[in-house]
């Protein structure tokens, strides 16, 4: 079937302003015809799902459910007193000095927690207005894609506000606030699961036909070498952390102290460098149209993001949480970049990127297709859940082992938890290469 066939069934199908179940097969079993000549393309499926979005008709406010109109004029009021409730409990803080004196007591961790919390709440007070309006203007589609937005925000504040008060009446709110705005989202619009099972379905379809293929990683004609999409570029990242990670420790065992094992892992857990991985990722991005240029090209391209990137690391560690875990001041031209990075190491990363782009990259994808594609949503989205835990808590870590050696007694609660969890004597042994100067951190 041609692809201007897969087009006219789906805009055939929601011709009517709706989408039901029948609509979706019919949609899917096009697909899956123009599937067996040729998959379809990422923009096709895009154009697929914009055709059904642009058909989907909002209903004027007069026919809404009662109950549905009270409630978004309600959410509106509500949203407005929120708004003005908010400003004008932050207006003291600022005038008075209040803020400054209290950020002092705490670590730059729980102050960014706080901030994050504040953040989530006012984004989600006028998200909550928006959603009013849409609803009296009949737009449940819109108003259903804002609640699932807001459910988001909500999670993430819900997690704020534990982290920074244990169990308490705050989460209880917080919790029934999330159900409502659930309840919400799946009564505004029942057509919206057929949508997002179309786009499901559609997904599934794409990976099955590749994985037949043999092309799952794959780029479109014309798009680069590989997709880059979340589960490609997030297993860049797993692979760079742990190749990267080896090459370091066989480095310093064999050149820097010949014999000598020192665990050089950057994060709390697990065998993870992740210097070499965002690297890898960052690699790939820039030269997944250029795979194959000139081995002269990707070394320099390589050479240049490594050399970069490890400066940003290096700078960000030390400004952060006065920490340093590497000096090349006296490498060649090491003082030049103030020891943050230099030409070896800067070239070490141009070798390993060009022996990844040219090498490992073809066969990362070969060994990723043996795994059955049923699998690969559920496994990547377990590793990548406990990967944002570590590098998260590695993060908040660093920022309490280096306030602990400027003197900071840990506040209960969060400075508490990881005053007993990840002491001094832990970080020093899981960070056997890194020295903490509170002195050479902004909050000197």
């Amino acid at each position: 079937m041609a692809e201007i066939d897969v087009l006219q069934v789906t805009r055939d199908a929601v011709a009517d302003g709706s989408l039901d179940e029948q609509d979706v097969e019919t949609i899917l079993a096009a697909a899956r015809e123009r599937s067996e000549e040729q998959p379809l393309t990422s923009e096709e499926r895009s154009e697929i799902m914009k055709i059904v979005r642009d058909r989907m008709k909002g209903l004027t406010f007069d026919k809404l459910p009662t109950p549905l109109r009270v409630f978004s004029v309600l959410l509106i009021v509500a949203a407005l007193l929120g708004l003005v409730a908010g400003v004008m409990a932050i207006l003291p803080m600022f005038n008075n000095g209040w803020l400054e004196e209290q950020l002092g007591k705490i670590t730059a961790t729980t102050a960014l927690v706080i901030i994050l919390a504040a953040v989530c709440s006012f984004a989600s007070t006028v998200i909550s207005l928006i959603v009013g309006v849409r609803l009296i203007r009949g737009e449940r589609g819109a108003a259903s894609s804002l609640i699932n937005i807001n459910i988001g925000i909500s999670i993430i504040s819900l997690v704020c506000e534990f982290m920074l008060y244990g169990i308490g009446w705050v989460l209880l709110f917080n919790f029934v606030s999330l159900a409502v705005q659930i309840a919400l989202s799946t009564y505004l619009n029942p057509s919206l699961t057929n949508e997002s099972n179309l786009l499901h379905e559609l997904e599934k379809l794409d990976t099955e036909v590749h994985a037949k293929q043999g092309t799952l990683g794959l780029a479109d004609p014309g798009k680069g070498y590989i997709r880059l999409d979340f589960f490609n570029l997030f297993w860049t990242f797993m692979v760079g952390c742990v190749v990267g990670l080896i090459v370091e420790i066989i480095f310093h065992m064999v050149v820097v102290e010949p014999g000598v094992y020192q665990d050089r892992a950057g994060l709390l857990w697990g065998p993870f460098s992740p210097i070499y991985g965002i690297g890898a990722v960052l690699m790939t991005m820039a030269l997944n149209r250029f795979k194959d240029r000139n081995i002269i090209f990707i070394f320099i391209v390589c050479t240049i993001i490594g050399g970069a990137f490890e400066y940003f690391v290096s700078w960000f560690m030390e400004i952060s949480f006065g920490a340093t875990a590497w000096d090349y001041s006296n490498e060649f031209l090491g003082d030049l970049f103030g020891g943050r990075t230099c030409l070896l190491f800067a070239s070490m990363f141009g070798f390993l990127g060009t022996v990844w782009i040219k090498l490992l990259l073809p066969l990362f994808l070969k060994v990723f297709n043996l795994i059955p594609w049923k699998l690969r949503s559920g496994v990547t989205f377990v590793c990548a859940t406990f990967m944002l835990i570590n590098c998260v808590m590695t993060l908040q870590a660093l920022d309490n082992w280096g306030a602990r050696r400027a003197g900071h007694v840990p506040q209960p609660g969060i400075e508490e938890f990881y005053a007993k969890n990840f002491n001094d004597e832990y970080m020093q042994n899981r960070f056997q290469s890194m020295t903490i100067d509170p002195n050479k951190s902004v909050r000197a």
